[in-house]
């Protein structure tokens, strides 16, 4: 009964592990597609003058 208790809660941390990576990725995605957005509007709307991917 024990090692099932076990095999069980190890599938359940698994599975837990697996969405949270999933989720990690999505959130990744949307994040580089939003500074890939910025990068653009930024280049564009500088007016002739070259921009910049940094706001040092």
């Amino acid at each position: 009964m024990p090692a099932l208790l076990l095999v069980l809660l190890l599938a359940l941390i698994l599975f837990g592990a697996g969405f949270a990576v999933e989720v990690l990725w999505w959130f990744a995605v949307a994040v580089l597609v939003i500074w890939l957005l910025g990068f653009v509007f930024r280049s564009a709307g500088s007016g002739g003058q070259r921009g910049t991917w940094y706001r040092w």
